[in-house]
């Protein structure tokens, strides 16, 4: 008998072998159901957590396990964890990424790669994580046939100064509330489509970076 899956896990309907699924963890319940929306639900998995993360790098072993977002990881993916950790037993894939680009989402993603690095190691060192980085505005103008996104204020600013001296109108430059306010369309092409998202490839060196980020005094096991 397989173990409970996550009460909150929007689960794919076909895993490996043969199926590349991947898991996609997204902050809050209201992102979770937009992508679940979106999502291929043939292959793609969407998981939501609630709040800012434990920082599982600092933690010991039974404060991770009895933490619920934690957990729900280690359910989902269904492989172990730890020293019982089997890659070849993961349910997914990649584990993908997908949180707000403003400060506490890059804090939350660098926290769950943390959890990846010293729990589920194996991940990373085989490129499995994968970090998607959502846009953080929309511009759109009278008559523009596709609505551009920016990731940064300086890609805003730059296409809505395009815009201007190509002869554009009425230009306006949205800052998007988190992924449920993007659309689908939007949140599909840049987010949730592996053919058209922008996606890195995490390693352990990031993960690494973030330690070094958000627990400066740690000594870290680099083997």
């Amino acid at each position: 008998m397989f173990p409970p899956l996550p009460i909150k896990l929007l689960d794919c309907q076909f895993h490996p072998l043969g199926v590349a699924a991947e898991l996609m963890i997204v902050e809050g319940d209201s992102a979770s159901t937009a992508v679940g929306i979106t999502r291929d639900s043939s292959y793609q998995a969407v998981l939501p957590i609630q709040g800012k993360p434990l920082n599982a790098w600092k933690a010991n072993r039974a404060k991770v396990a009895s933490n619920e977002f934690y957990s729900a990881i280690i359910q989902a993916i269904g492989a172990g964890w730890d020293d019982t950790f089997c890659l070849d037993q993961a349910r997914y894939q990649h584990i993908v990424l997908i949180f707000d680009p403003d400060a506490d989402g890059i804090h939350c993603s660098m926290l769950v790669l943390m959890f990846f690095y010293r729990w589920m190691r194996p991940l990373l060192d085989s490129g499995r994580i994968l970090l998607v980085r959502p846009p953080m505005f929309e511009i759109n103008a009278t008559h523009l046939t596709d609505i551009l996104c920016a990731e940064t204020d300086e890609q805003a600013v730059a296409n809505v100064d395009r815009l201007s001296r190509e002869g554009y109108q009425n230009i306006t430059k949205k800052r998007f509330r988190g992924l449920a306010s993007m659309g689908n369309a939007i949140l599909s092409k840049y987010c949730v489509n592996p053919e058209t998202r922008l996606t890195y490839r995490m390693r352990a060196e990031d993960a690494v970076a973030a330690i070094r980020a958000f627990s400066p005094n740690s000594v870290i096991d680099k083997s």
